[in-house]
């Protein structure tokens, strides 16, 4: 049993209290529980903390105003990473309110962009251990590993194997910065209990020669393993974690465009899993479409969209977008004809050399462009795209600064009254165009959402606030949806779902120079409204296992809010 789950009303005094089993120094070591110094005078007695606490006693009110006051002492944002990292493993409670009061101020530090950095040097700043750390040497121990897990309950898992952390490539070890900032935001964003949740890397080696010659790297120094070396750890894993935690959502996390999309096929009717890359970004991104199409009086089915960057981010958010133009009544053939991919080698079509996998779902027929006016047929490239296409979407997922020029913007806002462009790759430095020459380049007219977080532009006398295209609008719902419906699959029409009641709370369709989605600090609002609707499709489509009766209370008592209980000694200690 755990933290949230011992909440307890005194049947005299109708007051809420938690029975604690820890005393003394073990108390103020266990993250979940201590208070620091805002113990009560009688649980400094009861639980033998006098002399091991300055005699003050705080309120969590003045707790903040001192964390707060050493966070802003911190003069980068690694360290100021760093900083929060140790308080959550020092005060759980603490730090998660910390984040709550100021969320747009340090998302952006315990996840993208900053989480990023942080990555890239997690065997330098490491301090200590949270998560599961599976090694492939160690291949079969994995069920005993899992055993060692303290949690006899665990609702989420996110797992990486650290081969494409953002855009910046195998970390290794260092990807497990992702499923714990993951994680972070289950808890922020929708109040999912961190006792709940578990971070895991799967450490198949590294082929990064940084990481390799590096005497303080904490992985496994060895090439990546491939192939049937490699699907069989993965295998391996699922098994184990189905058979300790049955009922578990899984989050596959930055995999290799090789691995995603296949294992997300291989295991989602298996145990009940989504990835994010593919399905968050995918359904993050058509709520920002879907709230600029309303905006401008259109349909989705109206528009024409090119992709520059044709990995996993860039299938699942053309899948979401097929869903819903099919649901608007589109054919599939017709939907492809309004679709262009582009990647290194230019535009995407059929007999196109390296056009294969899902490269090949979306290849353009030669139909299409045969009458286009192209210097290379070999080489169509995104200029030539947007001259020739007309596209009135334009989204980034390729991690090539600056690849959307001027001449790409001006060429598009020739033909599209109001473009829509989404450079929305991360971390900010590798993002398609600052948002900032996407207006001025367009004269104001660009409707813009990015990857990474970009401060207010002011652009001809007026303000405009970015939105940022960030999962965690999506995910952390999603997760409080599928948890609280007990659903057995996480199906894509989920994702639609989200994605619907996500645009639907876009400021842009009150405030023409508004974000496409909503300020951060409403996010916990967000996830409840995005965990309805998901949990709602569950029941839909019979997925559910759990009676979800009055909805709307049993998303509220799931939420976890981070404050104080007072504590008891259970009888007998």
């Amino acid at each position: 049993m755990y933290f949230h789950h011992r909440i307890q009303r005194d049947p005299h005094t109708r007051e809420e209290y938690i029975e604690v089993p820890f005393q003394g120094k073990a108390l103020l070591e266990h993250s979940l529980f201590n208070k620091s110094s805002a113990f009560s005078e009688e649980e400094r007695e009861a639980f033998k903390l006098h002399g091991l606490l300055p005699p003050h006693v705080s309120t969590l009110e003045q707790q903040l105003q001192r964390v707060y006051e050493n966070y802003k002492r911190h003069a980068t944002n690694l360290d100021k990473y760093v900083y929060l990292s140790a308080l959550q493993d020092r005060n759980t409670t603490l730090f998660y309110r910390l984040l709550l009061e100021h969320i747009e101020e340090m998302m952006p530090i315990v996840y993208t962009p900053v989480v990023g950095e942080a990555c890239q040097h997690y065997s330098h700043i490491y301090r200590r251990s949270r998560g599961l750390y599976l090694s492939y040497p160690l291949q079969d121990q994995l069920e005993r590993m899992l055993d060692n897990v303290p949690q006899e309950l665990v609702e989420v898992v996110v797992v990486s194997d650290g081969e494409r952390i953002l855009g910046l490539g195998d970390l290794g070890i260092g990807g497990m910065g992702i499923p714990q900032g993951k994680l972070t935001l289950y808890t922020l964003c929708a109040g999912i209990h961190p006792a709940t949740t578990l971070p895991v890397l799967l450490d198949t080696g590294t082929d990064n020669p940084v990481l390799l010659n590096d005497p303080l790297y904490l992985g496994w120094k060895h090439p990546r393993v491939r192939g049937e070396e490699y699907d069989g750890f993965v295998d391996r894993f699922v098994q184990a974690l189905k058979k300790k935690f049955p009922h578990v959502l899984l989050q596959w996390e930055d995999f290799a465009r090789e691995n995603a999309s296949r294992l997300l096929e291989k295991y989602r009717g298996e145990l009940c899993s989504f990835n994010d890359d593919i399905q968050g970004t995918g359904a993050v991104s058509l709520a920002a479409l879907l709230a600029a199409a309303k905006a401008t009086g259109t349909r989705l089915s109206e528009h024409r969209f090119v992709f520059y960057g044709a990995g996993s981010s860039a299938w699942g958010i053309t899948r979401q977008i097929q869903a819903k133009l099919l649901q608007e009544g589109l054919a599939l053939e017709e939907i492809k004809k309004r679709i262009f991919w582009l990647d290194r080698r230019g535009l995407i079509y059929e007999g196109r050399e390296g056009v294969h996998g899902y490269k090949a779902e979306y290849a353009q027929s030669k139909e299409v462009w045969r009458d286009w006016r192209v210097s290379n047929p070999g080489y169509i490239s995104l200029e030539e795209v947007v001259e020739n296409a007309q596209p009135t979407v334009l989204i980034g997922t390729s991690t090539v600064p600056s690849v959307f020029s001027q001449r790409v913007v001006e060429t598009m806002a020739r033909y599209a009254e109001r473009p829509i462009i989404f450079p929305l790759s991360n971390p900010t430095s590798k993002a398609e165009a600052h948002p900032r020459d996407l207006l001025r380049w367009s004269g104001g007219r660009a409707i813009v959402a990015a990857g990474s977080p970009f401060g207010e532009v002011e652009y001809d006398g007026r303000i405009y606030r970015i939105a940022q295209c960030n999962n965690a609008y999506i995910f952390p719902g999603v997760g409080l949806g599928v948890v609280v419906a007990k659903a057995r699959e996480v199906s894509d029409s989920m994702f639609l779902a989200a994605a619907e009641a996500l645009s639907a709370l876009s400021p842009m369709l009150e405030n023409p120079t508004g974000p496409l989605l909503p300020p951060l600090t409403q996010i916990r609002e967000v996830s409840r409204k995005v965990a309805m609707a998901v949990a709602q499709e569950a029941m839909r489509l019979g997925l559910h296992r759990e009676d979800l009766g009055d909805l709307e209370e049993k998303l509220r008592a799931k939420m976890w809010y981070p404050r104080y209980y007072p504590y008891r000694l259970p009888k007998g200690l």
